[in-house]
């Protein structure tokens, strides 16, 4: 999972990122989601009138995390690696369910056992200098390799390629040389992999850490732990169209790669140099933006600045779908260890009071289910109805319909008279702070006592609800952002019993359902593109049935630019792509 942003979207630093997805009905529910939820608004596609030069200025009040591609695993980090760097795979920004070839010369060859990928390389990729040398598998396997180790401990290594033959399970710290990937020539790289897991593994083929790293320019530096390309990525060695050619902790300059060649490559590349600022409240960081120029915000804008730019400045505001956020119930704990108390917390809750305080439904809808839209395999779930649970359909709350699962639940009165108190533990920062408080008002119709601690976004996360010895009865403002369009993404990590670490965990209810487990078995060695989506939906109906958590927003990212510049949305990021957005 990727990290959304704070504003637009509460996730937690914890797990994956994006990638190459199944054809399917999928296909049209993300043109079609995107389109409704930017009617009226901007183009945000690409078109034949776009000019090349010129500088692009970018602004976020958030800084960024990782830009060593082997580290990075946060949104905005994103916008910066696919200009910069090239992965296997990766997504042209009107197409976010079909990745395309990038430094891949075609599409991966999987065997028919699942174990074994083989993807050749295009042959005249070149790094930019000082290096000034083709890309070759070997690049890749190092690149991959360093995900594992001290030097650049990746976030998504072990999830997407811990079944690689060889693959240590945890980080070491040197960069180990993996048996299970193969170089057999300058061009091919084949991966051998301990079960038939290649039609998952080969969607995670165009996340960042398949990015080329040259071993015998970067070895000096991955011998830090961080590697020193985390704290320069000036140092690194580039081969998308741009490069970073000076960083400090408030503004990154790109330039043109000299080395980087149109013809090997679908991004335009139409700005001559693009100069980011970082930090600042974000409501003037939204201001200046709107206020005019070439000027793209990789934030979104506080609740109040997305009404009034949407009344006022429409043709400077776009909202596109991605992700969700709910509050995670603890299953493993009383009382929220009562699948009907659960049903009944999830009836209770005004989902839609909940959207409101976030800025309405301009931002997110309260979903139905756990496959959000314009993901593989929600029409196969029931699209917007969802599988037809009572609980699941009250958005804006049904008290009598909680009560009668409460009565359920074993308390006659259809209230909680339990002694001890129930803990929510929610992020602090606004709007997060008042969509708790605002779900903690359904629990107390319930005769819930609540003790509510407000909590650091980043210490929620770290401390609490990513520590299962430390985890509350309810974690009340989580998300996920998949790293790929797929069920896997979207569900394993979040709903697995056998994904619950002992930190860095993303499976908040610790949900351990033998029913779920089993058809997430059988789902990820479904190759056939039709049946994983209705396989993975058949894993989204259990999932439901087991009320896990209060699904309160199927989210929307709210971008806004300058009335002088022609943004591209990158819809699989649901962010700028700063390769395709142009000056004018």
């Amino acid at each position: 999972m990727r990290t959304f942003r704070l504003v637009a979207a509460a996730l937690s630093v914890v797990a994956l990122a994006l990638v190459l997805a199944a054809c399917g009905s999928s296909n049209k529910s993300k043109s079609t989601a995107a389109t409704k939820a930017n009617a009226g608004g901007p183009s945000i596609t690409p078109s034949g009138d776009q000019k090349k030069g010129g500088t692009l200025q970018v602004q976020s009040s958030e800084g960024f995390e990782h830009l060593d591609p082997g580290q990075s695993y946060f949104q905005v980090d994103y916008v910066v690696d696919y200009a910069t760097q090239r992965p296997l795979f990766s997504f042209k920004p009107d197409n976010p369910t079909q990745a395309q070839p990038d430094l891949a010369s075609g599409p991966a060859q999987v065997s028919a056992d699942g174990k074994t990928i083989t993807v050749h390389i295009k042959p005249n990729v070149k790094f930019s200098p000082p290096v000034n040398r083709a890309v070759t598998s070997a690049d890749v396997k190092y690149a991959i390799e360093r995900g594992f180790s001290t030097a650049a401990p990746n976030g998504y290594a072990t999830a997407y390629f811990g079944q690689i033959v060889g693959a240590p399970t945890t980080p070491g710290k040197t960069v180990p040389n993996i048996s299970g990937i193969q170089t057999p020539d300058k061009t091919t790289i084949v991966f051998k992999l301990k079960s038939n897991f290649g039609a998952t593994m080969v969607q995670a083929l165009s996340l960042p850490l398949t990015m080329p790293i040259p071993a015998d320019y970067a070895k000096k530096y991955d011998a830090h732990a961080p590697s020193t390309f985390d704290s320069d990525p000036t140092k690194q060695a580039f081969t998308g169209p741009y490069m970073i050619s000076a960083f400090n902790s408030h503004q990154i300059t790109l330039v043109r790669n000299p080395n980087w060649d149109a013809s090997t490559d679908f991004r335009p590349a139409y700005a001559d140099k693009i100069v980011w600022k970082t930090g600042g409240d974000s409501s003037v960081v939204a201001r200046q933006t709107l206020a005019g120029g070439p000027t793209l915000m990789t934030d979104g804008p506080t609740p109040d600045l997305i009404k009034q730019a949407y009344q006022k400045q429409r043709d400077q505001i776009v909202f596109i779908p991605l992700g969700e956020r709910y509050v995670a119930l603890n299953t493993t704990t009383a009382p929220t260890n009562n699948i009907n108390v659960r049903k009944a917390i999830i009836a209770v809750t005004d989902k839609v009071a909940m959207n409101l305080v976030r800025g309405g439904s301009l931002i997110g809808v309260p979903g139905t289910h756990f496959l959000p839209p314009g993901q593989p395999g929600f029409d196969e779930a029931g699209g917007d109805k969802g599988f037809g649970f009572d609980y699941m359909d009250t958005p804006n709350g049904n008290l009598q319909l909680a009560m009668s699962y409460m009565k359920k639940a074993g308390y006659p009165s259809g209230r909680y008279t339990g002694k001890s108190p129930i803990t929510v533990i929610g992020a602090i920062e606004e709007p997060a702070n008042k969509s708790t408080q605002v779900f903690n008002a359904g629990l107390t119709k319930l005769g819930f006592k609540v003790k509510y601690v407000p909590t650091p976004q980043a210490t929620m996360y770290s401390k609490f609800c990513n520590v299962p010895k430390n985890e509350p009865d309810i974690c009340s403002t989580v998300g996920w952002l998949p790293d790929f369009p797929d069920g896997y993404a979207n569900l394993w990590v979040t709903f697995n019993g056998h994904q619950i670490p002992a930190e860095n965990n993303s499976n908040w209810p610790q949900l351990n359902d033998p029913a779920v487990n089993a058809a997430m078995d059988k789902a990820v060695t479904t190759a056939d593109p039709n049946q994983r989506n209705q396989a993975w939906a058949q894993v989204d109906k259990l999932i439901t049935a087991a009320a896990p958590a209060v699904e309160y927003q199927w989210s929307k990212d709210a971008l806004v630019e300058g009335n002088s510049v022609h943004g591209v949305i990158a819809q699989w990021n649901a962010d700028w792509d700063l390769a395709y957005s142009s000056v004018g």
